[in-house]
């Protein structure tokens, strides 16, 4: 469906959009993860709680609860607040204490947290530096960065530069690979353009040709491996490549929030990453009105939020 310019909205729609736009995707996907599309309600059902006779995910969890998604995001937008200087080993100690005593879950519960993250903390625990816990071989690519990312475009940056330079280094904690930084880079530049007011299809096309023409030489394989991506069939999976390209599919495909993240979700399987990724997004191109009262009422943990979007605001001023 093509795209149209969306309305102007103010910074401050957007910035709390964005926010409450990850959050509530996180949130909304969280009953239906592990469910491939074919086991999944009509997109029209899907809400914060599943319809009677839906085997959801994590039973025990209360619908509106973001997952570890959410609370690693607000971690790195903490930890942005207080600037970029050693953003690794500050943001290393922020995932520790998400990890150990749930900070910034609304319960004060961590659950679904990936393997490979969980390796990462373990490097971590051992001495192993920040720069270098995360794992990297090409088997290393979940999308556990790509999750959290959408805090590094919503500071003021100076350039495109320090955009990446925040992507990248948000990531080297748990996700190494050049695949994972550069799919982090390309969805922070796309998020920074949005704040600016572009259409969707204006950030993304800005975001790549940037990525092409600034990205070394040594990355240039596996940028080509990360844009090809989006010819590949698209499952919502825990894959860096297939969660980009599945999150960009549910803007392209709808025209405001509520079917975007339950197009996100429709994909099936990582279906609170899809949402997350698509729903920051979609918080971006539609604003805070744009997410239904009824989702944003049932969130969860919203205390812990609010402060650190009036810090945020208060960056812009």
């Amino acid at each position: 469906m093509p795209q149209t310019q969306p309305t102007p909205l103010s910074i401050r729609s957007r910035l709390r959009g964005a926010v409450y736009g990850l959050l509530v995707g996180d949130a909304l996907g969280v009953p239906y993860e592990f469910s491939n599309a074919a086991e999944l309600p009509e997109l029209r059902l899907i809400e914060m709680a599943p319809p009677d006779g839906f085997r959801r995910a994590h039973p025990g969890v209360p619908a509106g609860t973001w997952s570890d998604d959410g609370a690693q995001a607000l971690h790195l937008l903490k930890v942005l607040l207080d600037g970029d200087h050693a953003l690794e080993s500050r943001f290393a100690d922020g995932l520790q204490s998400w990890h150990s005593s749930g900070e910034l879950t609304p319960d004060g519960r961590v659950f679904d947290i990936g393997i490979q993250t969980q390796e990462a903390l373990a490097n971590l625990r051992r001495g192993v530096p920040p720069s270098q816990s995360g794992p990297c071989e090409e088997r290393n690519n979940g999308n556990g960065s790509l999750m959290r990312v959408l805090p590094a475009a919503l500071l003021p940056a100076a350039d495109d530069r320090v955009l990446i330079d925040r992507a990248r280094r948000q990531s080297l904690p748990t996700h190494g690979h050049p695949r994972s930084l550069l799919a982090c880079a390309l969805a922070t530049l796309v998020s920074a353009r949005l704040l600016r007011g572009l259409s969707f299809v204006e950030a993304l096309d800005g975001a790549q040709e940037h990525l092409e023409e600034n990205t070394s030489e040594s990355e240039r394989f596996e940028l080509r491996i990360l844009l090809n991506g989006r010819f590949d069939p698209l499952s919502g999976s825990g894959y860096v490549v297939d969660c980009l390209w599945s999150s960009v599919a549910a803007v392209l495909r709808t025209r405001n929030f509520e079917d975007c993240v339950r197009c996100a979700i429709g994909f099936g399987n990582d279906t609170d990453t899809t949402a997350c990724v698509a729903g920051g997004w979609a918080g971006l191109l539609y604003g805070e009105q744009g997410i239904p009262l009824r989702w944003r009422e049932q969130l969860q943990g919203k205390p812990l939020v609010e402060p650190l979007l009036d810090r945020l605001l208060a960056a812009w001023e």
